[in-house]
């Protein structure tokens, strides 16, 4: 089956008071953005067969990985699911038949959990950290019309409609988000 990889990069990152946009911003010596667009890679060839980085607010494509591909959401600013819908709408026209979808603010989400839910056969499965569902999400293309087509929410509308669909994946790693300076400097 063939799967791809979408990291969300679209929004503006509003509570980031830092002097770039927060994505941008060093992190552990490299841009924010590298550490989850890496550990999305090192799923490619074990269980990922590509990767897009959906972006919007910011132009990312100068410190994207060779071979990842960059999508643009025009129409980030109304919220996440439309950032989804632009990666599920590449997933489909590249015939995959299943996305795994993640977050690219969440620099400590280890490549070992995006092989682990990319190997998950749920319609819907979920990275657990110590019980508590986050990204990444697989999503299987039979879940894919149950999502939002606006609004902030993605899968997690799904997950409660359909929780018969779910699986949960345990990962190690930490899902911290990164929203801040503060919270760039807590975890740097």
């Amino acid at each position: 089956m063939s799967q791809g990889g979408v990291v969300l990069a679209a929004g503006a990152g509003s509570r980031y008071l830092g002097g770039t946009h927060k994505l941008l911003a060093p992190f552990r010596g490299r841009p924010l953005l590298l550490w989850a667009v890496e550990a999305a890679a090192g799923a490619l060839g074990a269980g990922l067969d590509e990767l897009a980085v959906v972006s919007g607010a910011a132009d990312l494509g100068e410190v994207l990985p060779a071979g990842v591909v960059l999508l643009v959401n025009p129409d980030w600013a109304t919220g996440q699911a439309t950032s989804l819908r632009v990666g599920l709408d590449w997933c489909a026209a590249r015939g995959h038949e299943a996305a795994v979808v993640g977050l690219a603010d969440q620099p400590l989400v280890t490549a070992a959990c995006w092989r682990a839910v990319a190997a998950a056969t749920a319609p819907i499965a979920a990275a657990s950290y110590g019980g508590r569902r986050r990204n990444p999400v697989r999503l299987a293309r039979a879940a894919w019309p149950l999502l939002p087509s606006e609004g902030d929410e993605g899968a997690r509308l799904a997950m409660r409609e359909h929780p018969e669909m779910v699986a949960e994946v345990a990962c190690d790693g930490d899902p911290a988000d990164v929203d801040t300076l503060e919270d760039l400097e807590q975890w740097s």
